[in-house]
């Protein structure tokens, strides 16, 4: 949860215009998950997880903005952005740690993890050419569109308008012509302007410049994805060129990661609802029902019987969205936007936090 609150919290800034003066500004997300396989799993998991329970709870994060430096709090950690120093701490304010990594860190471990995915891939394809992800006669490409598509909605008193941004990863079998595509589909309601959001649309421009990598275009899987599969430093640039049609403020996003067995990509939240989550179950049904199902001499069929109906009604709801298995859809609200000083102590390491080394995974 935390990796994807940070990943979608940026989505889509690179869109903004040029550069700005520094100044402050401050705002908050609200993440939900609120559909998805995950969804569900993490449903029947809450009749015996109090930590599974929380996980579909909304999670409000507040971004601060003043001069080259930038902070994101959450409930359970701090993200410190310094442009000047060219470094990310990071505060685990539950272990009340934090450990510092400079950019130049960073590029190194970003591409260490690259040259890591391509050896295993080759080693693999030698040892299993017909079984892996190297096997020639299967094509990956990439492909990244952003659609402006004219509707507008109101939401919490702003005009907006939508953009649609989809990421696609399709591995294609080159003898059968069948594909299969991993990827992220944003469907984002934008307003025009909010005075002093370009600071940190510019903000976050200039840091990926620095870091050399395109960011907050979908998430960490993806960018993980795209790393781990060679020649996909092309589709890297032409991201960042179809990031140019969006234009405005995002201020509410509905964010899907899955599949599709065709190639197509995952159909936006507008396009395509899904049917609303099924309630969690309590301990005690889960209990009845597995000593229903283990019944001999047909007990309990009608009650099975009764489950398939559902299933092909919910089914037929959710008939649009038939051909695509969504892991996950997330919906990303920011509010409360403000121009004035930011309070430093909002763009510091709490007191009493223990400094450690940076983990082998701290790669952004």
């Amino acid at each position: 949860m935390a990796r994807l609150r940070k990943a979608v919290a940026a989505c889509c800034v690179l869109a903004a215009a040029g550069a700005a003066h520094a100044a402050d500004f401050s705002y908050q997300q609200t993440t939900q998950i609120t559909g998805g396989s995950m969804l569900q799993m993490m449903k029947m998991a809450s009749a015996f997880s109090s930590q599974a329970r929380k996980a579909g709870e909304p999670i409000t994060t507040s971004v601060y903005l003043s001069g080259n430096r930038k902070a994101t709090v959450s409930q359970d950690s701090i993200e410190i952005i310094d442009l000047d120093k060219e470094a990310v701490t990071h505060v685990d304010l539950l272990k009340h740690t934090y450990y510092t990594m400079t950019f130049a860190e960073m590029r190194a471990r970003i591409e260490a993890a690259r040259a890591k995915a391509e050896m295993q891939a080759a080693k693999q394809q030698k040892q299993q050419p017909q079984q892996t992800p190297g096997n020639p006669n299967v094509q990956a490409s990439f492909d990244v569109k952003v659609r402006n598509t004219g509707a507008h909605k109101t939401v919490s008193g702003l005009d907006t308008k939508e953009s649609i941004l989809t990421m696609m990863m399709v591995a294609t079998d080159k003898q059968t012509q069948q594909s299969g595509a991993l990827g992220i589909t944003n469907d984002m309601w934008m307003v025009e302007k909010i005075p002093g959001y370009d600071e940190v649309a510019d903000f976050d421009r200039r840091y990926a410049e620095k870091l050399a990598v395109v960011m907050g275009v979908g998430g960490e899987d993806f960018s993980r994805m795209m790393i781990a599969n060679p020649g996909a430093g092309e589709a890297m640039g032409k991201m960042a060129i179809e990031m140019q049609k969006l234009h405005g403020v995002p201020v509410t996003q509905i964010m899907r990661m899955g599949s599709t067995p065709d190639g197509k990509p995952i159909p936006a939240a507008s396009e395509a609802p899904l049917p609303p989550p099924a309630p969690a179950p309590s301990g005690g049904d889960l209990a009845k029902q597995a000593l229903v199902n283990s019944l001999p001499f047909g007990f309990g069929h009608k009650k099975k019987d009764q489950d398939q109906t559902a299933n092909q009604n919910q089914s037929a709801s959710g008939s649009q969205t038939a051909t695509s298995a969504i892991l996950m859809e997330t919906q990303i609200t920011s509010s409360n936007f403000s121009s004035a000083p930011v309070d430093p102590s909002h763009l510091a390491v709490p007191p009493g936090m223990k400094e450690i080394s940076a983990p082998e995974s701290a790669v952004n």
